[in-house]
């Protein structure tokens, strides 16, 4: 079993910054690959960015040169900066883990982009 906790989401004005942290309960090195994924008020959630365990990652076109995902192989987290905000970013954002084939979820965080 793996529990992701995320944290660092908030309201920001377009154009800001915020920085989301996901803490995982295991070693992610043993998760095959991690990401974030956002789901908007009356869409489907879509992936965002992830990263597989050897360091590869990948970015929806949307976010390519905004957002950046990394980890932290000695504290276990995997984190997303995202610069030059848009109201079009909004929404909740889940931490997702891939281990063995199982999907994991963290249980959201709120992000809110005002015009």
């Amino acid at each position: 079993q793996v529990q992701l906790v995320e944290s660092g989401g908030g309201l920001v004005q377009a154009g800001g910054s915020l920085r989301l942290s996901c803490a995982a309960s295991v070693s992610i090195v043993s998760i095959n690959t991690m990401g974030w994924y956002r789901q908007a008020p009356g869409k489907q959630r879509e992936l965002v960015a992830d990263v597989t365990r050897r360091g590869s990652t990948n970015y929806a076109d949307s976010v390519k040169g905004r957002f950046t995902i990394s980890r932290d192989i000695a504290k276990n987290t995997v984190s997303l900066q995202m610069n030059s905000l848009q109201p079009e970013d909004t929404g909740i954002y889940y931490c997702n883990a891939d281990l063995y084939g199982i999907p994991w979820w963290g249980q959201g965080t709120q992000v809110t982009v005002s015009s």
